[in-house]
């Protein structure tokens, strides 16, 4: 496929709100639940509640304005720093944050969550416990070697990538570069967990075509040991929808730890 006209995030951004209408939403043309929503919730939830991942932070580094899969997380580490590329997502996480006028509903959530923890009684205290546990939501920059200068964050227990480096990366050695920024916010001891998409060249932002870098899971799997990583848990999760909005194959998830 030619990508010659498809528009490059950390270039161009991409309309948060419809980001989040189109990928994450309640609504009932909303078909990629399953695939955005509920798996990556189903594998965080299982290697949060096994209880060795936990700590004082954690650092999430994710496109646009999603939140979702930091409700399990919450619950495990004191502050949850947020790294953001462009001002409107910071903005767009804000408002939910402080209940604005016009935040992206995330009600519907709360019942994935039962079904993913089956705890239905604690629900309704975790956007509390979310927005609470959320101390920094700050503007990185992923053509600086520290992601956030001037300012060093201090190293996290646990590093959350979420389709960034599909988003940021235009070729192989640009995802083992961008990787290698990654990893510098994460503990020698730490744990990184990646999730991103399989055999992806484009996902579609209103009327925008955004280039998705395309890889599978072996290319994945090799930069993680090659940079000294050793795999805990690996899911593949084919999709379960067409949509002319994504050309995706399969989602995937890796928890990884230094060797």
């Amino acid at each position: 496929m030619d990508s010659s006209a498809h528009k490059f995030y950390p270039v161009h951004g991409f309309d948060s709100r419809e980001h989040l209408e189109a990928y994450f939403s309640n609504k009932p043309d909303m078909v990629f639940g399953d695939d955005s929503i509920k798996f990556p919730m189903e594998c965080l939830h299982h290697a949060f509640s096994e209880g060795h991942i936990k700590g004082d932070i954690l650092i999430d580094i994710s496109p646009g304005s999603f939140i979702h899969h930091l409700y399990t997380a919450s619950e495990y580490f004191k502050e949850i720093l947020v790294l953001k590329c462009s001002e409107q997502c910071i903005m767009e996480v804000n408002k939910w944050i402080n209940t604005r006028t016009g935040a992206f509903d995330w009600s519907h959530i709360m019942e994935c969550t039962k079904f993913t923890e089956g705890n239905s009684d604690q629900c309704q205290d975790k956007d509390m416990i979310l927005k609470m546990a959320i101390t920094k939501i700050m503007k990185c920059d992923i053509d600086n070697e520290n992601l956030t200068d001037p300012e060093v964050l201090p190293p996290a227990d646990c590093v959350i990538s979420a389709s960034f480096l599909d988003l940021i990366s235009k070729v192989k050695d640009d995802y083992i570069n961008n990787f290698r920024k990654i990893v510098k916010l994460l503990k020698p001891e730490g744990t990184l967990i990646l999730i991103g998409s399989l055999n992806t060249t484009y996902v579609m932002v209103g009327q925008d075509k955004i280039h998705v870098f395309r890889y599978d899971e072996k290319f994945a799997r090799k930069v993680l040991t090659d940079e000294g990583f050793v795999i805990d848990h690996c899911a593949v999760h084919k999709k379960t929808t067409d949509s002319d909005l994504c050309d995706y194959e399969a989602f995937l998830f890796i928890k990884a730890h230094r060797e």
